[in-house]
Parts: structure tokens; sequence; C-alpha cells
């Protein structure tokens, strides 16, 4: 199984009309204007890359490739319908397959998703990356990046993570699997904490399966497909193995993205790709499943400025765009709008190590467009985009943090205490 279907490829890149709508949402392109590095651009480089499949892809081709963040704002614009999202992620399984790196290079891409995808041993990294933080100046970019992820402090894993949840309050409504990951309850468990208590004041039995863990999105993303189909085996399996269940709850939209995808890692395998198909049937944001529920009474005084960031993975990857600033607006919250909401704030997963210089100028330009909203408070459905907007300035917390405050659970972290 390589992840490589040259004829589907050729299909989609013949439904590009070349129209540059593309080129206006482009955050790549938005910052260096190189229309090589616009969607446009890089399908004219797959479209050659894929007329010789055997062939190692030119170094051009890679670097431009390489630079694209998978936001899919692009499909989101798209008046012909381009099928960018598995386009590229074709081009880097054929890259991988197909291209020798330079050393560094080969050993960072190894390194990451051997790390990233082990709660155990990132938080042991993390412990010791605290202890070098301020070599971060005189080191390349690239391991400058790695630092800046490191906390202040490390916390201690959660109740989501020790598979202790709340009882449901009152009445059973319903019965849902929770999906834990790998970075997130890491960096902050209290984000699926959160959705605990919220998830049991619904009145949802939360199930929280061991076997399963990493989704598989940070080897997709790396062109590393018999790893990620690897990942979503043994998530489907243990997501079988639960029983019956109404969804499968993801608090981290970049997961949710992969997850609702996972049938097409299995292209190849009809009988597997059809047990994909029906757990990503039941994938769901967790906005998604708390707005069919009836609403909780809010517990806070209303009015308090909260700037919404759709992540792209929510807003493009799942097209999930209503329903969280819905919900926190009925939790009594001011939800403003900042300028450019559909441009990537450049995280991107393992793109902020992968792609520093280029990470860090849309991160330059997402903070002042949230900064412009006046609200000191940032609301976001995705871990990766929580850590690059947040700052000094501007409290990066996770909308279901928000959700259960309001619904009476704890403040959460960061947010000023004026505000409590």
């Amino acid at each position: 199984m390589t992840g490589i279907d040259v004829a589907a490829a050729q299909d989609r890149i013949r439904k590009c009309v070349h129209c540059g709508f593309c080129t206006a949402t482009c955050p790549t392109y938005l910052v260096t204007g190189d229309e090589l590095d616009s969607p446009r651009g890089r399908i004219w480089l797959m479209k050659d890359m894929l007329a010789k499949p055997a062939a190692a892809p030119s170094p051009r081709a890679v670097h431009h490739i390489d630079r694209c963040l998978s936001c899919l704002s692009c499909t989101t614009t798209c008046p012909s319908g381009v099928d960018y999202m598995h386009l590229v992620d074709t081009a880097r399984t054929h890259i991988e397959i197909t291209h020798r790196r330079p050393l560094p290079d080969r050993l960072l891409r190894a390194l990451l998703p051997a790390l990233l995808t082990r709660r155990g041993l990132l938080r042991a990294l993390l412990r010791a990356g605290r202890l070098v933080r301020g070599l971060a100046p005189v080191l390349p970019a690239r391991l400058a990046a790695m630092l800046a992820m490191v906390p202040e402090a490390v916390p201690a894993p959660g109740l989501a993570e020790r598979r202790i949840p709340p009882p449901p309050a009152g009445a059973r409504s319903g019965r849902a699997i929770l999906h834990l990951g790998c970075v997130q309850p890491v960096l902050r468990p209290a984000i699926d904490d959160a959705a605990l208590r919220l998830l049991a004041r619904h009145g949802v039995e939360v199930v929280i399966t061991r076997q399963s863990a990493c989704c598989g999105a940070l080897d997709h993303h790396l062109g590393r497909h018999a790893a990620a189909a690897a990942h979503a085996r043994a998530n489907i399996a243990a997501w079988e193995a639960a029983g019956k269940v109404d969804a499968i709850i993801i608090t981290t939209s970049g997961c949710g993205t992969v997850i609702k995808d996972y049938a097409a890692l299995f292209a190849d395998d009809p009988a597997m790709a059809a047990r994909a198909a029906a757990v990503a049937g039941q994938a769901r944001d967790i906005s998604e499943y708390l707005a069919l529920l009836p609403p909780l009474p809010s517990c806070i005084a209303p009015g308090l400025p909260v700037a919404w960031h759709s992540a792209c993975s929510l807003q493009h990857g799942q097209q999930v765009k209503a329903a969280p600033r819905q919900l926190l607006v009925a939790a009594g919250f001011d939800v403003r709008d900042p300028a450019e909401a559909h441009i990537c704030c450049g995280s991107a997963g393992s793109y902020a190590i992968l792609q520093p210089e280029m990470s860090a100028a849309l991160k330059a330009r997402k903070q002042a467009a949230l900064a412009t909203t006046g609200a000191q408070i940032v609301a976001s459905s995705n871990i990766g985009c929580m850590g690059q907007i947040g700052g000094p300035e501007l409290h990066a917390v996770h909308m279901v943090e928000l959700l259960d405050w309001a619904s009476g659970g704890p403040q959460p972290p960061g947010i000023p205490p004026q505000h409590g």
C-alpha cells in the first residue's frame, strides 16, 4: 500500500481551470507573491512530477510543495471543486518514496512523529527541554522552533488520559467515544478534562479507549502513508470494540479532519475502507456534537469579549463554521471575528518546526489581526493554533474550556483574573 494513485491524481489535476481564485486565499502566496507558492502553481508542479511517476521530483517541486500548509483555504475558494487535499497528499507520498532528502532533514522528519505521538516520551522530553530553552537564540531555526513548544511547566496527566471520566449527570442522554490523541493531552490536559465535565453535565456517557492514540495526522502530512494507515487501523479496531456509540468526539480539529477522511487511507483495500468509512461517519468535532444538545444555563456575566480563531482544519478541512461561534454566543460571550479569518496562523502541525520562517510570518500576521478585535481572550478548536497565536496580550483557550466555565466549571488557565 503506497497511497499513490497516479490516475486519480491526474483526474483531479485536470479539474483545475487555472482561474487563480486560490491565490487570493493562499497564505504562502500572500507572504511570498511567488506563483509556485500558490495552489495553482503547486498543481502545475504536481502535473509535471506525476507525468513521470517513477522519477524523483525536481528540487524546485519539493521546495514549494513542502511549503504548503494544507490549510485547504483553496478548496473553500475553488469554483471548480478541485480536490486539492488529496492531490497534495499524493504529492507528499510520492516525494517521500522517490526523493532522498539531506540527512538532517531525514532525521528530523523521522524523529517528529516518533517523539510527538508517544505521550510518555513527549512529556519526558518537554521536561528536559525546560533546562535548555535559553539556548534557543543560538540554535538553528528548526531546533529553536521545537524549543518554542516547551511550556513553562509540564502538566500532570488529566482525567481523560487517566480514563476516569465523571459520570453523566441525571438521565443518560447519549454515549460517545472521546478521541484522546497524543500532543494535546500532554501540553493542555485541561481541554479534554473540560470536555468530559461538559459532556457529563449534558448526561453523556464518555468512553475513552486504551488502545487508541495518535490519529495519524503527523505521519500523513509528512507523506508517510503506511505509518498513518497503521495509526488509523489501530484506532478503528479500538473504536469498533467499544460497542455502540452515538459519535466519536474530537477536541482537536486537526485530528478531526484526518479521522473524517480515514477511508482515503485504504483506497486499495475495500474491506478496510468500508470499516474506515463507518468510523469516519461517526466522527464529530465536539462543537458539532454539542450543537445538537440542549443548551446549558450560563453561570458567568454576559459580554466577555472573545476573539474566535477558526482553525483551518475546522472551517476548511471539515467545513464546520457556524456551530462553535453559535455555542459561544449562546453561553454569553461577546464573540468577535478578526480580519482575514480564513487565513492560516502558520501552525499546521509540524509545519511550524519544518518551515519556521514562513510559520513566523503567518503567526505575526494572525496575531496582528486578532489584536485589532480588542479582545484579550482568543478561543480556538485546535491545540496547534493555540500554541501559535497565544502570547502575553492574547490568552489562547479552547472553546470547550470557555463552555465548561460558563456552565459551572473552573476558569480556564491563562484568562486574566479580572475576568473571573
